[in-house]
């Protein structure tokens, strides 16, 4: 049964490595344009559920939600994104 499932585990691997590799290796002229998104989709997929429901109050999740995303499509780095955030989060809970 091991060297079944070691097998199994190498099919895989070399699956999804090549799922990952052959779009970049193809697809030279529109990595810089690719790369430039992975912060923010990689940070979103990790956080978007958890935002609504980690501060005080679902209003103050849900304002700060939008303006980081009017934020990210402006084009602000990752930090200053962050920080507004939770700049926008501290002032919504302060008033509520």
């Amino acid at each position: 049964m091991d060297k079944q499932f070691y097998i199994y585990l190498a099919i895989m691997s070399l699956i999804t490595y090549a799922i990952r590799a052959i779009p970049l290796v193809f697809i030279n002229k529109k990595i810089q344009s690719f790369l430039d998104y992975i912060p923010y989709t990689v940070l979103a997929a990790m956080t978007f559920p958890d935002i609504f429901y980690s501060t005080g109050h679902l209003i103050s999740g849900i304002v700060a939600t939008i303006i980081i995303i009017y934020a990210s499509y402006k084009e602000l780095s990752l930090i200053q994104v962050a920080c507004i955030g939770c700049f926008v989060v501290v002032m919504i809970e302060l008033i509520l």
